[in-house]
């Protein structure tokens, strides 16, 4: 029999307590409790792989992972042969990122971290937004406009993306998809946010194919895994509750982009969950897509 002293908190409001503290077996996160932490640094020993390139990627193919592997591809298109790279997926929900190697790369354990050999020490780089601009200087401004307005309108949608993915992410794709409550407030609040997004996004797209104008630009590779997923309906599942195919700009300009070759084959490096024919766990030669089962 149940002490009718104790009552059932989940029935009352939640009133912050003056100093908050971590209780790991209340499950703060809900399905990503397990990793979920308030204090950063390195779990354990576990040093990262090294492969043979001079660029060596440590990620998984969510959305900020997959902006990176799109733009390496499109800089071997175009010809940039010192973009090969040796792509290691990183498990996350397993903890990995709190690897003492990861950490090393990237004191924030988050993916994507990228690690330069080329030079007589490496360099490390982290942040994804972070990381497109490193490789776009490298190999000579690629996909970064050098002239202004356009360098500037450049700089401002991938800033823009950096600062609004947040919002669909940890926030309406948490609530929505992962919280282990679903709680009616924080996903109206961030479902109305995630649509005044896609109308920013497709008012833009409006007046021109890409996000910068005629050329296809870094602004365009970090928007799109995020935003060009949605209104594909290949994250959340929430095609639908938002009405994503009202965008019709955006979703115009997603289908376009998912056509390039290079943006086919970044989508699937570090992928590690879906049909076989859509990821490659890992990546060390171009040739490694030719081992991918084809599609039925």
């Amino acid at each position: 029999m149940s002490d009718p002293s104790k009552t059932d908190r989940r029935d009352e409001p939640y009133v912050p307590p003056a100093i908050w503290t971590w209780e790991q077996d209340k499950g703060n996160g809900g399905q990503f409790a397990n990793i979920n932490r308030p204090i950063a640094g390195a779990t354990h020993d576990q040093a990262l792989p090294l492969g043979r390139h001079p660029l060596q990627l440590y990620s998984l193919a969510t959305p900020n992972g997959v902006k990176v592997t799109v733009m390496l591809e499109e800089l071997l298109a175009l010809g940039h042969s010192g973009a090969e790279y040796d792509a290691w997926p990183i498990q996350i929900n397993d903890g990995e990122q709190f690897g003492s190697g990861f950490v090393e790369a990237n004191p924030n354990s988050k993916i994507p971290a990228l690690m330069d050999h080329s030079g007589p020490a490496p360099i490390r780089v982290f942040e994804s937004g972070a990381i497109l601009l490193y490789l776009a200087e490298k190999f000579g401004g690629a996909f970064l406009p050098s002239t202004q307005p356009q360098r500037a309108e450049c700089l401002s949608w991938l800033m823009w993306q950096m600062g609004s993915a947040p919002f669909l992410g940890g926030g309406f794709g948490h609530f929505y998809a992962y919280a282990p409550t679903k709680i009616e407030y924080a996903i109206d609040r961030y479902a109305m946010e995630v649509k005044r997004q896609l109308d920013v996004l497709d008012r833009r797209l409006a007046d021109s194919p890409y996000l910068v104008g005629e050329d296809y630009t870094l602004a365009d590779i970090a928007v799109w895994p995020w935003y060009g997923a949605l209104v594909r309906g290949l994250l959340y599942d929430a095609g639908e509750f938002l009405q994503v195919q009202s965008y019709t700009h955006v979703v115009r300009w997603a289908e376009l982009i998912a056509q390039r070759p290079a943006a086919k084959r970044g989508r699937m490096v570090n992928r590690t969950w879906g049909p076989e024919h859509s990821r490659l766990p890992e990546r060390h030669d171009a040739s490694d897509f030719d081992k991918v089962p084809k599609a039925l």
